[in-house]
């Protein structure tokens, strides 16, 4: 008898594209909802899942990752019915128990019925979207919950049994000092999440700071000064190193273990299969994304019988090396040469040699035996780093 095929690990993403309220800085594709379109979405979703049977005898799931949108705004049995329809569609990573499935949720949408069912199908990751715990910051950027109420989340959660929690942050916010964002940073620590993800705000186009900061109208609030911004940026990796979390990405840490498995895919190039609204997928180095008409994408089995895709783009071995290196050097550990030497068969140095030598004259990364990396410098100014590798 021959060996058995060993299979492609394989990453899900499921898009729930509702939320209560859409927030003041939020870009994603995302919009508040009746509970009939939500329920109308779920079999929508559940109908696509099935769609990749196929995929079986070539992948194994190894996380899966709720994101939106709120996927907490969903009931506890919508969940549980998408959970059921993954374990039937897929092979997965051993025991289900093995594989790291997070829920994104945002204070106020999680109740103890709930956290029941999360825990009854599967999940065993949360990740809580706080940002800040000042209460003029949390209405400037439009969040629906205050900071008790997210406290009173985040404990149901640990009362059910919840082990492996992260925290989103975030910084230069409108009116938000150094002094107010260290008094989040050391709330958040005193709490003792497993991981915590701490971004600076983006002003988006689209969203509502971005038209007020456009229009010159931020109802006087000010933005931190870049000096301010970076103070802050500085001031996370410090305070949270001496707390027991280790940096292994540009913006999350993670005590020791708890790291993002799913992430951690996205940098290592693992394929990813997007389902839901406009999500994106990133198959044997094929690019495509979802429907993005919410009313189209439930119509798409009823009325056209078949997955409407988008975007369909097959990366050339040239784009291949440049997401190899500019999402790999995201990670704290950056690249190892010898694996891109195996999965390009190329010299790296005959690719990037004449890039990186500038940039380790320059400081900005680090060549450690078959290692590179980006130094403390090279992770401040980050983007025009990676940029680099784009040519």
């Amino acid at each position: 008898m021959g060996q058995p095929m060993i299979k492609k690990p394989l990453e899900l993403y499921i898009h729930v594209p509702f939320c209560i309220r859409k927030c003041n800085y939020c870009d994603f594709l995302s919009a508040p909802a009746k509970e009939e379109t939500m329920a109308a979405y779920v079999l929508s979703l559940c109908e696509e899942i099935k769609s990749y049977e196929c995929l079986q005898d070539t992948y194994e799931v190894c996380t899966v990752f709720f994101g939106g949108g709120t996927p907490s705004i969903l009931t506890g049995q919508d969940i549980e019915k998408i959970m059921n329809e993954i374990k039937k569609a897929f092979a997965l990573s051993g025991a289900f128990s093995h594989v790291e499935v997070t829920m994104e949720c945002n204070p106020g949408t999680l109740t103890m019925e709930k956290l029941a069912t999360y825990k009854k199908c599967g999940i065993n990751r949360l990740s809580i979207g706080l940002q800040t715990t000042n209460a003029k910051e949390l209405v400037i950027l439009g969040r629906i919950h205050t900071y008790e109420e997210f406290l009173e989340s985040y404990q149901l959660a640990r009362k059910m049994g919840f082990s492996n929690i992260n925290i989103d942050l975030m910084s230069a916010i409108p009116e938000q000092t150094m002094e107010s964002y260290s008094d989040t940073l050391e709330k958040v620590i005193a709490l003792e999440p497993e991981h915590i993800s701490a971004y600076s705000l983006i002003l988006e186009e689209g969203t509502c700071l971005y038209e007020q900061y456009k229009q010159g109208d931020l109802a006087g609030w000010k933005l931190p000064s870049e000096e301010e911004e970076r103070a802050m940026y500085d001031e996370t990796g410090r305070k949270l190193q001496k707390a027991g979390y280790e940096r292994y990405e540009i913006s999350n840490y993670a005590k020791q273990g708890y790291e993002c498995r799913h992430n951690i895919g996205y940098w290592k190039r693992i394929d990813y299969l997007g389902l839901g609204l406009g999500a994106s997928s990133l198959l044997s180095n094929v690019r495509f994304q979802n429907e993005s008409d919410l009313t189209v994408y439930m119509k798409q089995w009823s009325v056209y019988g078949a997955l409407l895709q988008k975007e369909v783009d097959v990366l050339s071995e040239k784009e291949q090396m440049e997401e190899f290196m500019f999402l790999g050097l995201r990670l704290t550990k950056g690249i190892q040469i010898a694996e891109f030497e195996v999965i390009f068969h190329k010299s790296f140095d005959s690719v990037y040699g004449k890039i990186v030598e500038q940039l380790l004259a320059k400081k900005l990364l680090i060549r450690e035996k078959e290692r590179i990396y980006l130094s403390s410098y090279g992770r401040d100014i980050s983007n025009q780093v990676l940029a680099e590798f784009l040519f």
